[in-house]
């Protein structure tokens, strides 16, 4: 009993180390889709498409993680302009924006203008294995409009749900 006791947990661990990790969410800056004190369960492997949820390592607080949304791919250019994403040239859709976009006075914009630069001027397109992230709650969301485009290799897994609080229990 004890040594299947004990494989049972060798598997668990090795699925939480190589396969799978978990993170509770903190801070208001994936708003309204995730808050403070949810906790989600990611993939480790995976191919990043625009629009996943990843949780990061913080380049500019070390020990930290952030959890944000893909915008931009390797290669892509990224931009925002009357308060609508496009990504070369074409505008995204973001409906998990509505929630907070409805609510702004007329004339309010929820994501101000930008264009992204590469940093130095190396260019406007996002470089091969990075990607430009935001937050949902674009007000107070510090991403890749601060801290620049993410190495794949920081990015620690992509979000595949979210399993607390239990009553918000979500798939994405």
């Amino acid at each position: 009993m004890v040594i299947l006791l004990l494989v049972f947990f060798g598997i668990g661990r090795l699925l939480m180390t190589q396969v799978l990790a978990k993170h509770m969410v903190e801070g208001p800056s994936m708003a309204p889709t995730f808050e403070s004190g949810d906790r989600v369960m990611a993939l480790r492997h995976g191919t990043i498409k625009r629009g996943d949820i990843v949780i990061l390592k913080a380049p500019d607080e070390p020990g930290f993680f952030y959890i944000k949304r893909v915008i931009g791919l390797p290669g892509d250019n990224v931009a925002s302009k009357n308060d609508t994403m496009y990504i070369n040239g074409k505008k995204l859709k973001e409906p998990y924006l509505n929630a907070y976009k409805n609510k702004l006075p007329t004339g309010t914009l929820f994501t101000n203008d930008f264009t992204y630069q590469g940093l130095f001027n190396k260019g406007d397109h996002i470089p091969k294995n990075q990607y430009f992230v935001m937050g949902d709650n674009r007000s107070v969301s510090k991403d890749s409009r601060m801290i620049g485009t993410i190495k794949r290799a920081d990015i620690v897994g992509i979000v595949k749900f979210r399993y607390w609080p239990v009553t918000k229990f979500a798939v994405f």
